[in-house]
């Protein structure tokens, strides 16, 4: 009797020590790989923590593979998006709107932290933005170029009709053209707005004097659904690079950066890049002012609530 329930013990030994070696963590990594993601990013500081993170391993720290995909206009990263080559984008509230309306169902997942300036051109006599009336001034039609040049408009009494707008929706070609006297003013992102200020234009007005933050990172719908311990798992990576970028100095890591992002010659110099906060949503302010703006210029048929169109996946 004595030998058979020691028989018994050791088989039920065996099998203990069997689970354990097949535990999550026994060997470093989770017996089940996390589905790769793919995620669109745009020539701008909202891109760069993804740049950090990739480029730091913090997206393998937390066991998923990030797909990066780069573009140069808001039209190319949203037809990405649509044609499902993409389950994500450093994007912002009017795409995210125009996808919904459209049919497409995405969903705002945080806020970033980018930063949008009106600049005059170095050889302009403009001061302010009541000079600019009558004047050539570049965006990208019905984006959030559009959007904060139409709201530093208004807060002057002025609206679009008041100025020529001229659509570029390549952001370096509308740099390029500003730079080379072409332009007399142009709306632009970081930090393509800073080097257009290193190089002798002037900055006019930007989000940040508004206090408006439009810009958004967006899933589709199919992501959050399949994909949503991917995205978590982005996100915590992403808070990573948020504390490296807020605790080590520019001269560190900006020249890797400017490789990995194509940012023009001189962005070492011209950019302060902002305090990043880590994943957050969206102010219902900034999602509510955007979609009425939408309304009001006929650009969507229907109106969308907060909840409609934010969906929190934070981890």
């Amino acid at each position: 009797m004595k030998k058979w329930i020691a028989v018994l013990l050791s088989i039920l030994m065996l099998g203990v020590l069997a689970g354990c070696g097949n535990a999550p963590g026994a060997s470093g990594k989770n017996e089940k790989e996390l589905p790769e993601i793919t995620i669109g990013l745009m020539p701008d500081t909202d891109s760069i923590p993804f740049l950090v993170a990739q480029e730091n391993g913090y997206f393998e720290e937390e066991g998923v593979k990030v797909n990066i995909q780069q573009f140069k206009s808001a039209m190319d990263r949203d037809s990405a998006l649509q044609s499902g080559n993409l389950d994500g984008a450093v994007s912002d509230m009017l795409a995210a709107a125009f996808a919904k309306d459209g049919g497409f169902d995405v969903k705002v997942t945080s806020r970033t932290d980018g930063s949008y300036k009106l600049v005059a051109g170095k050889g302009e006599n403009i001061q302010s933005v009541k000079d600019l009336k009558g004047k050539d001034v570049s965006v990208s039609r019905n984006t959030i170029i559009e959007y904060v040049t139409d709201q530093i408009l208004a807060k002057e009494n002025l609206t679009g009709d008041d100025i020529n707008k001229v659509i570029i929706p390549q952001i370096p070609t509308r740099l390029e053209m500003l730079q080379n006297g072409k332009l007399a003013a142009a709306t632009l992102p970081e930090p393509m707005a800073s080097l257009a200020i290193h190089s002798g234009c002037k900055l006019i007005e930007g989000s940040d004097d508004l206090g408006i933050n439009p810009g958004v990172i967006v899933f589709t719908q199919k992501a959050t659904k399949d994909k949503l311990a991917s995205i978590r798992a982005m996100y915590r990576a992403y808070n990573k690079a948020v504390d490296y970028l807020n605790h080590t100095p520019q001269d560190e890591y900006m020249d890797r950066i400017i490789e990995m992002s194509g940012f023009p010659e001189g962005t070492k110099e011209a950019l302060k890049l902002p305090n990043y906060q880590k994943a957050a949503l969206p102010k219902d302010s900034d999602v509510n002012d955007c979609i009425q703006w939408l309304v009001d210029k006929g650009l969507i048929h229907s109106s969308f609530a907060y909840k409609d169109i934010v969906q929190n996946l934070l981890p």
